[in-house]
């Protein structure tokens, strides 16, 4: 397992360095990566490009290329990822029955567990472990939050006008 999230920082930490939100995940089958990816969601300029979504795309790419059932190849799956995913990622890992999903730090904002229990909604459910090396993911998040996103829209804020 710590191979497996030691692989998902070294992802985050690119993610980092290119400016995007510093999340990095590994998909492994029987103990072999057999998908991992970043965040690249301003690269794309697409918001779904999440690191969990670019792996099962890669996963169903494989599949699809290899004439093997995704859905059966997907219960096999244990997905590492450095931050708890999201709702969105959190529902489609459900919806795809991987076998379980380990995280480094919760994810207080928009979190597949911590903000809406996904797990609910779904009749089988995946294994979900946290806080696995959740020091060393919770550090990239600060670094990126200090800094400011070169994509983010501006704010819609009204400035307070100066006494003149």
């Amino acid at each position: 397992m710590i191979e497996f999230m030691n692989q998902a920082l070294e992802l985050a930490k690119e993610a980092l360095e290119a400016k995007e939100v510093p999340v990095g995940c590994v998909f492994a089958v029987d103990g072999v990566i057999v998908a991992k990816s970043r965040n690249c969601v301003n690269l794309t300029r697409n918001p779904t490009r999440h690191a969990e979504i670019n792996c099962i795309d890669q996963v169903i790419e494989y599949c699809m290329l290899s004439n093997i059932d995704h859905k059966a190849y997907f219960k096999k799956v244990s997905v590492y990822v450095t931050v708890e995913p999201c709702i969105m990622c959190a529902a489609a890992l459900n919806n795809l029955n991987v076998l379980e999903v380990v995280y480094g730090c919760a994810n207080d904002r928009f979190g597949g567990k911590t903000v809406l229990n996904v797990s609910q909604f779904y009749q089988n459910s995946y294994k979900l472990n946290g806080n696995l090396m959740a020091d060393e993911a919770m550090s990239l998040l600060k670094q990126f939050y200090k800094g400011s996103n070169p994509n983010a829209p501006e704010s819609k804020a009204k400035k307070k006008k100066e006494c003149e």
